[in-house]
């Protein structure tokens, strides 16, 4: 049996896809200067405990950021102050309005479908788990989806100038890498900046206005807070869901016996979904600072302290789980923390996993095989802290 890992080159930081873990689930990196996280029970303890894990991290990195780009950044806030903004966000995401977005979901994925219907060949990310989350969450926030391309190279080129995550070591380089991701999202603010005007002259239906009429303790957010609302939205609404959709298929084609019995039982197809979020995590890390002397894992980290919790290595803990590193679209219980867990959990989920299985079902309707090219292989995204594919061609015969 041949596995997604032995198949493709995938970071080599993401050791635990290879078999290999630390002696203990939590320990001091030296090469990175700060604390890595790896057990599963250690991380959940770690995203269920806000007060004692902070996501307020910015201080603790050893480079200058834009301080403009933190306003309205909910990621590194932590309650109450986290608890006011994601309110704000929360209506625009129930499982009401998920469930309504259905009907639509699936217009679009049958007209993207129709574009690719007859070929031998085509890249599954550019076709189909690009183009899926971004016109669905351009739609949600109002601004065009034909201008999807631009998102598309702003989100890339960030990812791009970002380096992986050397700016956690510090130096000249590290911040050169910073300030180059800067660079690359202003262009990207300044098109967000415009539409949050234009509501603010002439309101609409849709989640902009919502947020240019939005309050905080009374006050209304200010436009920087909702342009860099929106970038979060805008970037993050997309990419985990296009990883989402590549990596599934990337497990499918590395198991072809679970792939038929997924395409021959569909109610399997959300439960592969949460299988390929467990085998390959697209957010496969997370920060957090300690705010107090803490004991976990067997070890006290000390206060003010870095700590990356390696969500795709507790994902493959195998005192959390049978068979770690095999693909199980059965599996059940699946308690993965592929969105996170806690007050952090990704608000989008409900929204990621409805397009991801109304997209593989499509696939499935229309394609009776799919699998990959080894003449031309998947193009994972660079950065270490991400699993998943920002090209992925496949051949249809």
């Amino acid at each position: 049996m041949t596995t997604v890992v032995d198949r493709w080159d995938i970071h080599p930081v993401h050791a635990w896809l290879r078999g290999v873990r630390p002696e203990k689930p939590v320990g001091f990196d030296e090469q990175m200067g700060l604390w890595g996280v790896y057990g599963y029970p250690e991380a959940l303890e770690m995203l269920n405990d806000p007060k004692t894990f902070s996501s307020r991290t910015a201080h603790l990195a050893p480079i200058t950021y834009d301080e403009s780009l933190s306003e309205g950044d909910m990621s590194q806030m932590d309650p109450p102050e986290h608890t006011k903004y994601r309110k704000l966000l929360s209506h625009g995401f129930t499982p009401k309005v998920v469930a309504d977005l259905e009907p639509r979901i699936a217009e679009i994925t049958g007209e993207l479908l129709d574009g690719i219907t007859g070929k031998d060949r085509f890249d599954l990310v550019a076709e189909l788990a690009y183009p899926l989350p971004v016109i669905v969450i351009a739609e949600l926030l109002g601004v065009p989806s034909s201008d999807r391309h631009l998102f598309k190279q702003w989100a890339f080129n960030i990812i791009e100038e970002l380096n992986g995550m050397a700016y956690l070591s510090g130096g000249e380089e590290a911040q050169a890498s910073v300030d180059a991701a800067n660079d690359s999202v202003k262009p990207m603010l300044d098109y967000l900046l415009e539409h949050v005007l234009e509501r603010r002259r002439r309101p609409r239906e849709d989640l902009l206005t919502q947020l240019s009429a939005a309050e905080v303790d009374g006050q209304r957010l200010t436009d920087n807070e909702i342009v860099n609302i929106a970038n979060i939205l805008l970037v993050t609404g997309h990419i985990t869901t296009t990883m989402l959709l590549g990596n599934t298929m990337l497990c499918l084609d590395s198991y072809p016996d679970q792939a038929r019995r997924v395409r021959e039982d569909r109610s399997l197809v959300p439960t592969a979904i949460e299988e390929s979020l467990r085998l390959l995590t697209p957010s496969a890390a997370m920060s957090r600072s300690t705010t107090r002397d803490v004991e976990v894992g067997g070890v006290t980290i000390p206060k003010d302290k870095m700590i990356l919790i390696w969500l795709g290595a507790a994902n493959r803990d195998p005192h959390q789980f049978i068979a770690p590193a095999e693909f199980d679209p059965a599996r059940d219980p699946n308690p993965h923390l592929g969105f996170g867990r806690g007050v952090h959990f990704c608000i989008g989920a409900p929204l990621a996993r409805l397009e991801g299985r109304i997209a593989l079902n499509g696939l499935f309707d229309r394609f009776a095989e799919l699998r990959t090219d080894p003449e031309d292989a998947p193009a994972f995204f660079p950065s270490p802290d991400m699993i998943g594919v920002r090209a992925l061609p496949l051949r249809a015969r």
